[in-house]
C-alpha cells in the first residue's frame, strides 16, 4: 500500500472589524452571556448599564484542522456467474471455444471481476474541543493567508494563539481507520491512499467578561472578528498571555504515525517514510 500525506500548512485570517466595533457589539449583546439570570432579573428588575463592568478582555486566535483523505483501490477477483439456460432442453453451451455443462437449467461461468473502490472524505475540526463542525468551511470565504514566518510578526501585539487541544495524527488516524476495509481480491493492482489537505487555521475571536455587581455573577460574551457574530462564551485563555506559541509543534506528523493504523505492518512503514521525507524537506 502507497500512502501519500501532503506537506502541512497554516492559515491566519485577519480581523474584518475593530476592537471598538467588537466591544460595542459586546456591551450591546452582554444580557445574553448571563443566560438564566437575565431571564430572571428581568421578571424583577430591568438592569443598567451601571450594574455592568468589564474586567476582562482578550483578541485571540482559535485553531481548527482541515483534512481531506481518499481511498482507492483497485483489483480483480475470480468469481462464478450462474446464468440460467432457455430451456431445459440446453444440456451445455459453448462459450470463446470452451463448454460449459448446464446444471438444474443453470450454467456456471468463471469470470475474473475487475474491480475499483474510491471513497473520499472531509473533515473540519475545531481545535479546542476536537467536535467535526462543517460550519467552519464557511470562513474560508474570507481568504485566509498562509503563515510563512513567525505569528509574532503578522499579528497584533498581545494576541493570544491558542493552541490546538486535539492532535492532527488522532485526526488522520480516525478518518482512515473508518475508510480502510478489508477487500475480498486475488490480485490487488493499486492500493493507494492519499491526505491532500493537512491544514490548520488560526480564525479572530474578542472576548469579553463583564461582572453582573449587584448579583456578583460573572459572564463571557464573544464576539466573532470576521463574521461579527456574538455569542455567550464559557471561557477565556489569559493563560497563554506573553506565551510564543512554537510553530513547529504545531503539527505531530512525524514520531506519532508510527503506530497510527496497523503496528508493525507495511501501511505504517510507509506513512513513516513519508512524513520523515517531509520533515527532512522541512529542514533544508
Amino acid at each position: 500500500m502507497e500512502i501519500a500525506i501532503a506537506e502541512q500548512q497554516v492559515f491566519l485570517f485577519k480581523d474584518q472589524i475593530t476592537p471598538q466595533y467588537a466591544e460595542v457589539k459586546a456591551r450591546e449583546k452582554k444580557m445574553v452571556a448571563f443566560n438564566t439570570l437575565s431571564k430572571f432579573g428581568s421578571i424583577l428588575t430591568h438592569p443598567k448599564d451601571d450594574d455592568f463592568e468589564l474586567v476582562y478582555s482578550e483578541h485571540r486566535y482559535q485553531p481548527f484542522w482541515h483534512v481531506s483523505a481518499s481511498t482507492r483501490y483497485v483489483y480483480d477477483r475470480d468469481a462464478k456467474y450462474k446464468v440460467s439456460t432457455r430451456g431445459a432442453e440446453v444440456k451445455s453451451i459453448t462459450l470463446t471455444e470452451k463448454r460449459y455443462d448446464a446444471d438444474n437449467g443453470y450454467i456456471e461461468i468463471p469470470v475474473t471481476e475487475h474491480c475499483i473502490q474510491e471513497e473520499d472524505t472531509e473533515v473540519f475540526i475545531d481545535g479546542i474541543t476536537g467536535r467535526n463542525q462543517t460550519e467552519l468551511a464557511g470562513y474560508m470565504t474570507f481568504a485566509p493567508e498562509k503563515v510563512l514566518e513567525e505569528f509574532t510578526k503578522i499579528t497584533p501585539k498581545d494576541s493570544i494563539f491558542v493552541p490546538p487541544q486535539i492532535r492532527v495524527s488522532a485526526i488522520i488516524r480516525d478518518m482512515l481507520s473508518k475508510m480502510i476495509k478489508a477487500i475480498q481480491a486475488d490480485k490487488i493492482n493499486e492500493e493507494t491512499i492519499d491526505v491532500p489537505v493537512v491544514d490548520l487555521y488560526y480564525r479572530p475571536v474578542y472576548a469579553f467578561q463583564f461582572l453582573w455587581k449587584p448579583k456578583a455573577k460573572e459572564a463571557i460574551v464573544e464576539v466573532d472578528a470576521l463574521t461579527g457574530t456574538v455569542k455567550s462564551g464559557n471561557r477565556v485563555f489569559s493563560e497563554y498571555i506573553g506565551k510564543v506559541l512554537e510553530q513547529n509543534f504545531l503539527f505531530d506528523l512525524g514520531a506519532d504515525v508510527a503506530g497510527l493504523l496497523f503496528p508493525g505492518g507495511s501501511i505504517a512503514v510507509k506513512v513513516v517514510k513519508k512524513c520523515i521525507d517531509i520533515q527532512k524537506n522541512k529542514n533544508k
